[in-house]
């Protein structure tokens, strides 16, 4: 599967400031593929030590973290050398050891010329118990294949290509068929097994087969959170938050027979797991948008959308035969899509406003910043005069960008109302999403 992130990790390699690479994002999402393909494509040589399945090499990093001894002892147990500026160093799973988190720092101070890249599940836990080495890491997130990734991977290579183009009116053909795709996506979602169990198989069922083999790998994973929090407040937190996408959060909501403050936790590990995105309400009269981004106000979208179709419990045959896509699951899977695809555009950053006045009910779903604009974001298949909350919103705030409407509808737009109707498909380019595939070498 080409990625985006293989553009990414390239630019790594080449950057004249490199430091060692933590690669981050929810289980399953691709971290550990990913950087075995870079490592093969990319080095000469390429050394991967697994803490997990190797656990006897964690005293590896116990007392001295000189990089020297420590590349020695890994070159011993692993057989093979490891070559400054040829070799790429991947530590997987480093989460299970902690020491091994704080020797990057080592790596970058004493052995800068060696390519060292990390990834691990739950790694935030580890991240936020042990001395981190601020300034001597770099990060770079990974999310769920796109709804271009997941075109490229399925062989649509002209339509990905067409979705990461500018967005403007295509033949009615081609419109037809991208939302066709859209709908497939919903359900198949962009966990890489996923998309590969459907492209081999041809089978939904497949695909669905791998989700519900994942969310129970989440769902184990949750005994590894306590004694933090109970794993059937965990579970029904997970549950309630798929089914209410795109609702603001209630915490008393999420879960019966457990207190507030147990399922706020509940929430919140979800969230470090990567498992939920908390989307905050913010204040769009200037940037940062985290600036003003509110605590206590504020929605969530899960990680995939084709784990959102499995954890709702919503019947399949029903809602796949509803003919427009903003219908379906009552809206909910439309804006988990919009959501999702500008997670990657906004880069790992998401909010939405909230109008905090007296017995108003004004929302706007998402804010897109792109190049220094705001712009409200609506997923709704309304026609202008519906549009209240957007209407609102522009007039509010004088100095912000056009509003975008994403629905099933080919392209249009109101240029005396400064709002555009834009394909759905076309939510990761229209706010702000520049790739290609041109550059990724297959």
């Amino acid at each position: 599967m080409r990625r985006f992130i293989d553009s990414d990790l390239r630019q790594w390699k080449e950057s004249a400031r490199r430091k060692p690479l933590i690669l981050r994002g929810a289980r399953q999402v691709g971290k550990t593929y990913s950087l075995k393909e870079f490592g093969r494509k990319e080095f000469d040589n390429f050394a991967i030590a697994d803490l997990e399945k190797n656990p006897s090499w964690h005293k590896i990093f116990e007392g001295d973290l000189s990089a020297a001894k420590i590349r020695a002892d890994l070159e011993i147990v692993l057989n093979q050398k490891i070559v400054p500026g040829k070799t790429l160093l991947f530590i997987d799973e480093i989460q299970t050891c902690p020491r091994a988190i704080t020797a990057l720092r080592y790596f970058h101070e004493e052995l800068p010329e060696l390519h060292v890249a990390a990834a691990g599940s739950l790694l935030e836990f580890a991240l936020k118990d042990i001395s981190f080495p601020v300034g001597r890491v770099q990060f770079l997130q990974l999310f769920p294949l796109s709804f271009a990734e997941y075109l490229e991977a399925s062989g649509n290579h002209e339509a990905a290509a067409v979705v990461l183009g500018k967005p403007e009116g295509v033949s009615q053909t081609v419109h037809d068929f991208l939302c066709d795709e859209v709908r497939k996506y919903f359900f198949i979602g962009g966990m890489p097994e996923s998309v590969r169990a459907y492209a081999e198989t041809g089978s939904m069922r497949e695909a669905f087969e791998v989700q519900a083999e994942i969310v129970e790998t989440y769902r184990l994973d949750f005994a590894k959170y306590r004694p933090i929090v109970d794993k059937h407040c965990l579970n029904s937190v997970l549950t309630s938050v798929a089914q209410g996408v795109g609702q603001q959060i209630k915490y008393s909501r999420l879960a019966e027979g457990f207190s507030s403050p147990t399922i706020k936790k509940a929430f919140e590990l979800l969230c470090l797991a990567s498992i939920v995105r908390k989307i905050p309400s913010a204040n769009p009269a200037g940037l940062p948008l985290g600036a003003t981004a509110s605590q206590g106000i504020f929605k969530s979208i899960m990680v995939d959308i084709g784990l959102l179709r499995y954890l709702s419990g919503m019947p399949v045959d029903m809602e796949y035969s509803r003919s427009d896509l903003l219908n379906i699951f009552r809206g909910a899977m439309a804006e988990q899509f919009v959501g999702q695809e500008m997670l990657v555009s906004q880069g790992g950053e998401l909010h939405y406003w909230d109008r905090q006045a007296k017995s108003s009910s004004a929302e706007v779903d998402y804010l897109a910043v792109i190049d220094g604009r705001i712009h409200p974001v609506e997923v709704k298949s309304g026609a202008s005069g519906s549009l209240k909350s957007l209407h609102m919103f522009l007039n509010s705030y004088a100095g912000s960008g056009g509003g975008m409407v994403f629905s099933s509808r080919p392209h249009s737009a109101l240029p005396d109302q400064n709002i555009a109707f834009i394909p759905i498909y076309h939510a990761f380019s229209a706010t702000g999403g520049k790739r290609s595939f041109d550059q990724i070498t297959a």
